[in-house]
């Protein structure tokens, strides 16, 4: 895994091709390897072809059927034909774009696209287009997407916002997972909440008191890696009683790069709350600081979430904690610091609603007897409302806090992980 505020080490490749594992090192120590790729052109290409459909007597070949193959009209042809020119265009930068969140996207747009206008795969492409400026919306009146603005390009490729997902860490440590999963956990030492090809969280955690169980965050190493022309990879490390507002090599954004600016980390409580803001991959973290634990909240673009290999497969974020590492519940019943009817009074102050962070809450409080860790609770749920898409999911109602709070949904990122050994041997 690495030592903490260390780039991770690339992993063995149990079969995935050889060159996998090296790729990853170049992609983290080497930011012009970015620089051959080519989807921002691929991009501009598929716009001004498609320029002539986008006017009003070609405006139903854009909502149309078929087209080259499957037998749909002549106008929905000329879109196909744009599609398969746009798809072939990716396959040929795929090489040089594995890390570029921009290629992902532009590779999921192009088959939503070409399912959703009844596209086959095979038939005639678009024509070059004509040599000249022909950057996104040229000609159109439109201003260029910005390459790292995540949200705007998105919607202007796939015509809706992005989803996003969020997970959080907090206390003993309780984990939040992606998909809605709540788990106690007893892990020791340094463990990855997440590690995709845009980020890598790891979280180090220690025995809350001498011969327990239970342990909590003391500290937090965030690597943001290196994107194209967006940012220069940077690292962001804090532990107990020393919560810095900036990253390590003392700068506040991503760098002298266009778009770092993309990338910034502010404080309105210095010392006890940070907020990194990463619009170039459509995500925000919040750290805290509470009663000697540090807790970790993110909000994070769903194709960014998911951008990881099979290799990758130990992200607490993702799967929750191993089974092995969950804390049962006779586990929790041990004798605690005070009376676990205290510890109920003190969390039913800020968290009326007795769900998963209620309880979280009423353990922390009970092993440690610090009525501090309600504060940590009471933030981590006000995070989920202000991160999650559907509040309709906010609340979960465990019948044990450390069993998964609905079924295991493993199939997502074990396609995603697919989906990118797929592209690396492309």
């Amino acid at each position: 895994m690495g030592e903490p505020g260390q780039s991770p080490s690339p992993r063995s490749s149990h079969g995935s091709p050889p060159t996998l594992s090296t790729l990853t090192l170049l992609l983290l120590l080497c930011g012009h390897a970015h620089s051959q790729c080519k989807i921002l052109r691929c991009n501009a290409e598929y716009v001004s072809s498609t320029l002539s459909l986008r006017g009003g007597g070609s405006s139903g070949a854009l909502r149309g059927g078929g087209g080259g193959g499957r037998g749909g009209g002549v106008g929905s042809g000329g879109l196909c034909r744009a599609l398969r020119s746009y798809a072939l265009c990716t396959r040929r930068t795929a090489r040089t774009c594995r890390g570029d969140l921009a290629f992902h996207s532009a590779v999921h747009g192009i088959e939503d696209l070409m399912i959703q206008h009844n596209c086959s795969r095979q038939g005639p492409t678009a024509p070059p287009p004509p040599r000249g400026p022909a950057l996104p919306g040229a000609g159109s009146g439109l201003p260029a997407p910005d390459p790292c603005d995540y949200e705007g390009r998105f919607s202007r490729l796939h015509g809706r916002p992005p989803g996003f997902l969020h997970c959080a860490s907090f206390g003993d440590p309780h984990v939040r997972s992606f998909h809605h999963h709540f788990h106690t956990c007893r892990v020791q030492g340094a463990w990855p909440l997440l590690d995709n090809d845009f980020l890598f969280v790891q979280a180090t955690s220690s025995p809350m008191a001498l011969g327990a169980n239970a342990t909590a965050t003391r500290k937090l190493t965030i690597i943001f890696k290196n994107m194209q022309e967006c940012i220069d990879q940077k690292v962001y490390q804090a532990e107990v009683d020393n919560l810095p507002a900036a990253f390590e090599d003392g700068s506040v954004n991503g760098g002298d790069r266009p778009g770092g600016s993309s990338l910034s980390i502010e404080t309105a409580n210095p010392g006890n709350h940070v907020e990194i803001q990463a619009a170039y991959i459509g995500t925000t973290i919040i750290i805290r600081q509470t009663a000697g634990q540090l807790s970790f909240s993110i909000k994070v673009a769903e194709d960014v979430a998911m951008a990881f290999s099979a290799e990758q497969d130990l992200q607490l974020c993702v799967g929750g904690c191993p089974p092995s590492q969950r804390l049962s519940r006779s586990e929790r019943s041990r004798r605690g610091a005070i009376t676990i009817d205290t510890a109920r009074r003190l969390c039913k102050e800020g968290l009326p609603v007795e769900d998963a962070y209620f309880h979280s809450c009423v353990f922390d409080v009970f092993i440690s007897g610090d009525p501090n860790f309600t504060v940590a609770a009471q933030a981590a749920l006000e995070d989920a409302r202000a991160f999650l898409p559907d509040l309709e999911k906010l609340h979960l109602f465990p019948s044990d806090a450390g069993v998964s709070l609905s079924s295991a949904t493993f199939l997502a990122p074990l396609l995603s992980g697919l989906f990118v050994l797929w592209l690396c041997i492309q």
